[in-house]
């Protein structure tokens, strides 16, 4: 045949050739998309460490970029076309429309077990309410962000369960739970930079289709910014508590035209306008905070707590330790009666702790607290701080599991504050005096205290820094509840600086409680 039919015999064999080659070729790449995972991503973010740094746009559509924020929140995903519904699966994705304060379109794409494909923006996927746009003259605007849903709190409707949305923040829920303080992927320079805070970004999201009985959610992340881009790794498991397993690989960029002076590492941001430490007269709640302190549990095995407050300048202190065995913004006072706001719920906002899954190494864990005028804007930031950073090209890897945790929550093994009150009750002291000293009356329990028999001599033990004299400091058992309650009075030296105040309470020797830590505020 290839005698009589040189011409066709040839063709043949081309077009056998190509198939085989196209077959390879299609194989690779289902071999390739099937391969996404951490990996592949760490190479995505150190190919774009090693090029300059590009914004994203952020100009919208005229008609969207009109739209006023009850305008944008009237743009609804319609949840009939929820990612995974149709499938039944155990979780589902829906996305956020960008506008007003979301202008930067981050890049959603899906992992399936035959490849990953891009998510593509559809207006018919919203709901447009009462806003007269055009959306059909948008084209690929691209998406704000994503949240994910799981039967939390029933099997008949799937609740909100995480958002990722704005920046490099997230936030999560457990059981019963009502959204509170945020995290965020990366911080830098929140404090102490010559050229102001810098945001980091995720641009794009890979979110992984979940199998029928999965219980756990995962997603992938790319971040980007001026100085520094990461890949990240999110486990989304819910439950009482949810957990977000974060797994992250960082590159500094070396072509940055500015090196960076703080890094910081599992940040949490919150909310404290008032609370029990700092009242406000004028309002009729009590308090009104997402978390009233900061738990840090060091390397070296001590618990501390710091309460939070609403300082009249920004306000930066920080634990120096070597492999932290956790930290967080946590929510512990969880009453009803303590918050008395039937809308915003405060008593069921989540407290988030942060677990490193390796050794971290040396370095800090700094609390930056900056005034708020009210309770919609976040003012309390936290966050780890590596004592070194790497070089350019080589990542710096960090794990760690995040909590967000509910009544149940971590405790120091021993016992706890479990109220700060700052005041005096009936005294004889002059005006003058009453200037000059601060009195707390601060409250522990825990089984350590249970354990204790009636007798127990348990003492104070409360230490300040050169510009605070300790007066007086007592310890007693509370008749009311059976709890441990300490008094503390202290004498300011300069009215003008602040005081640092530490104190622990004792039994034969030995701490029975965590170690109170507070920052009496210069008038």
């Amino acid at each position: 045949m290839d005698a009589v039919f040189p011409s066709f015999s040839r063709t043949l064999r081309r077009r056998a050739a190509a198939a085989v080659a196209l077959s390879a070729w299609l194989v690779a790449g289902l071999a390739q998309a099937q391969a996404f995972d951490f990996e592949s991503l760490t190479r995505l973010a150190r190919e774009r460490a090693d090029k300059p740094f590009t914004p994203a746009s952020d100009k919208l559509p005229a008609d969207l970029a009109r739209l006023d924020y009850d305008q944008v929140r009237d743009i609804r995903y319609q949840p009939e076309r929820a990612l995974w519904r149709a499938e039944k699966l155990p979780f589902e994705a829906m996305f956020f429309h960008l506008g007003l304060y979301q202008t930067q379109p981050v890049r959603l794409h899906e992992v399936t077990p035959t490849g990953t494909r891009d998510i593509a923006y559809s207006r018919t996927d919203f709901d447009y309410g009462k806003n007269t746009v055009q959306p059909q003259a948008w084209g690929d605007l691209g998406f704000a962000g994503f949240r994910l849903h799981n039967h939390l709190n029933s099997a008949d409707y799937k609740d909100e369960l995480a958002v990722f949305q704005g920046a490099s923040y997230f936030r999560a829920l457990g059981a019963g739970q009502q959204y509170g303080l945020s995290a965020r992927g990366l911080a830098i320079d929140t404090v102490g930079g010559s050229g102001g805070e810098e945001f980091p970004r995720f641009t794009d999201f890979w979110l992984v289709r979940p199998e029928a009985g999965s219980t756990q959610a995962t997603v992938f992340a790319l971040l980007d910014s001026p100085r520094a881009t990461g890949a990240y790794r999110f486990d989304i498991r819910p439950g009482a508590q949810t957990v977000t397993t974060v797994r992250a690989r960082v590159f500094v960029r070396g072509n940055a035209p500015q090196a960076i002076g703080t890094l910081g590492v599992a940040p949490l941001t919150s909310m404290f306008f008032f609370g029990e430490n700092q009242p406000r007269k004028q309002d009729f709640r009590p308090e009104v905070h997402d978390s009233d302190g900061l738990m840090v549990a060091t390397g070296e095995g001590e618990w501390l707590w710091r309460p939070l407050q609403n300082p009249g300048s920004t306000l930066v202190t920080s634990f120096t330790t070597t492999n932290p065995k956790g930290f967080g913004l946590m929510q512990r006072d969880r009453q009803w009666a303590s918050y008395e706001d039937v809308e915003a719920r405060y008593e069921r906002r989540p407290s988030a702790w942060v677990r490193p899954l390796h050794d971290w190494g040396p370095g800090r864990v700094e609390l930056v607290q900056n005034n708020t005028p009210d309770e919609t804007h976040d003012n309390i930031v936290a966050y780890w701080v590596p004592a070194k950073l790497p070089a350019p090209g080589t990542p710096l890897e960090f794990a760690y599991e995040l909590a967000w945790q509910g009544d149940a929550q971590q405790r120091p093994p021993g016992s706890w504050v479990t109220q700060s009150r700052r005041g005096t009750g009936f005294t004889k002291q002059s005006a003058q005096e009453l200037r000059q000293q601060v009195q707390y009356v601060v409250d522990f329990n825990g089984p350590a205290l249970a354990a204790l028999p009636a007798d127990a001599a348990v003492k104070a033990v409360v230490t300040a820094d050169a510009n605070g004299k300790v007066l007086e400091n007592a310890a007693y058992r509370n008749p009311a509840n059976g709890q441990w309650r300490m008094t503390v009075r202290v004498q300011r030296q300069q009215s003008d600086r602040p005081i640092e105040l530490r104190a622990f309470l004792q039994h034969d020797n030995h701490a029975v409680s965590e170690t109170w830590t507070h920052i009496i505020l210069p008038e």
